[in-house]
């Protein structure tokens, strides 16, 4: 049974195009990821390094962001830190999308403001499923 937020979201896809922000320095990644999300009515930026990808969140501002763990010039924790710290950002669900296996990431991406953690690889419908109930989870 939908609820009455999932028709609001249903609704917002449909005419506002929520915009999901993917930083990423794979740009095979990015791209695979852009195509899906983009048949699926989201508006999406992309960036390759922590520092476009903070200056894109900025001037922006995405109702989403889609993160990697190992950046060019950052780590995704430190990014993942700065988005919730801020008071212009901190309400924007971040997700990991990362390769990274070691022991300690869950716990550190929980302790940088993370949503949710995605390994890589990972199905697309599967992410795509995460992203629209984190957009649900973020209109309440």
């Amino acid at each position: 049974m939908e609820t009455l937020l999932e028709t609001e979201l249903e609704e917002s896809l449909l005419t506002d195009k929520p915009t999901v922000l993917i930083i990423d320095d794979d740009q095979d990644q990015v791209g695979v990821l852009r195509y899906h999300l983009s048949q699926q009515g989201f508006e999406v930026l992309a960036a390759h390094s922590g520092s476009d990808g903070m200056r894109l969140l900025k001037a922006e501002m995405p109702n989403i962001v889609l993160l990697d763990i190992e950046l060019p010039d950052a780590t995704g924790f430190e990014l993942c830190e700065r988005i919730a710290d801020d008071p212009e950002t901190f309400q924007i669900p971040v997700i990991f999308v990362s390769g990274v296996e070691r022991n300690d990431v869950l716990k550190r991406a929980r302790a940088a403001g993370c949503a949710y953690y995605v390994r890589k690889p990972y199905d697309p419908n599967a992410l795509l499923v995460l992203i629209k109930q984190t957009l649900n989870e973020n209109l309440m």
